[in-house]
């Protein structure tokens, strides 16, 4: 199962460009595949084990850890068939910067917004940790009421983890990692060309790789099939225009890639665990029921 490659739809709102996951309660093993996006993303795991990537690193997140993902960097996050709950929250830095030519710009931000500069992925002391985790139970308080004291309060607890981030030495310098932006320009150009037969030997020759050096790519850094991963792609895109369009379910198949409507049918369902129509119908029900609710109470 694949819940949600370059991420460039905006997170949050423009008045409010913070946004907050809370993924739990999954009846069976999933995978966020590799993507990366410019915000800083900042993981709290309540209850593992949660596999998380970052920059080709592995770790595996128990209860009670976190992980910092900066600006541009390629990550994902998998778990196996038991309970998991944790929390991802994703803003730009833009949205704690004080936006005025300092020190604190210089050394900070700007090179954290350049990729010059990043944070360590794995939160691993204990002191560090022990402060960082109250302040995310606070964030998540926070971020559930309302107004303009709701961002200021946001704000507040999001600087006091960047200080004690900076504190702890957990800023560093990056150095250019030369495989990253291939796999980068990789995943873009399936983003650009999923609606058109992309195979193996195609990508290959369009980057000049050879077909077992990009299968092995895909199988030891993305953790599945270039198959896997043109599917995934294609249902997302086809879960958006089911959401926001009244195309028929042949029209989305063949905008999304697919011209076998039947075997777009079985994917979907296969993925997402009902049929598209089923899908939509649903989406729709329940955005009807929670209106109200999500009007008042939105945290992405």
């Amino acid at each position: 199962m694949y819940a949600e490659l370059k991420e460039n739809h905006p997170h949050g709102t423009r008045e409010y460009p913070f946004c907050e996951y809370h993924m739990r309660y999954f009846p069976h093993a999933f995978q966020i595949p590799v993507h990366w996006h410019d915000e800083m993303e900042i993981i709290y795991v309540r209850k593992g084990p949660l596999m998380v990537e970052i920059d080709g690193q592995k770790f595996k997140g128990e209860d009670g850890s976190a992980f910092i993902v900066s600006p541009g960097v390629l990550h994902m996050m998998s778990a196996p068939d038991t309970p998991v709950d944790y929390f991802t929250f994703i803003f730009p830095l833009e949205f704690i910067s004080f936006q005025t030519k300092d020190a604190l710009e210089d050394e900070v931000f700007f090179p954290l917004r350049n990729h010059t500069r990043g944070f360590r992925p794995e939160v691993a002391d204990r002191n560090l940790l022990g402060q960082l985790i109250p302040i995310l139970d606070e964030l998540v308080e926070e971020n559930g009421k309302n107004g303009t004291h709701r961002q200021i309060q946001v704000r507040i607890r999001l600087l006091q983890m960047m200080d004690m981030l900076v504190e702890y030495s957990q800023l560093e310098e990056l150095t250019r990692n030369a495989s990253g932006e291939l796999e980068k320009e990789i995943l873009l150009y399936i983003q650009d060309n999923y609606h058109d037969n992309i195979g193996l030997a195609e990508l290959s020759e369009h980057f000049h790789l050879s077909e077992k050096y990009m299968s092995r790519l895909f199988s030891e850094r993305f953790h599945m099939t270039l198959t896997q991963y043109v599917n995934y792609v294609r249902l997302r895109y086809a879960r958006h225009l089911l959401e926001s369009t009244d195309l028929s379910v042949t029209e989305i198949a063949m905008k999304s890639g697919y011209q076998n409507v039947s075997y777009f049918i079985r994917r979907f369902s296969s993925a997402m665990g009902e049929s598209p129509l089923r899908y939509r119908n649903g989406k729709t029900r329940r955005d009807k029921k929670n209106k109200i609710k999500n009007s008042k109470n939105d945290v992405c």
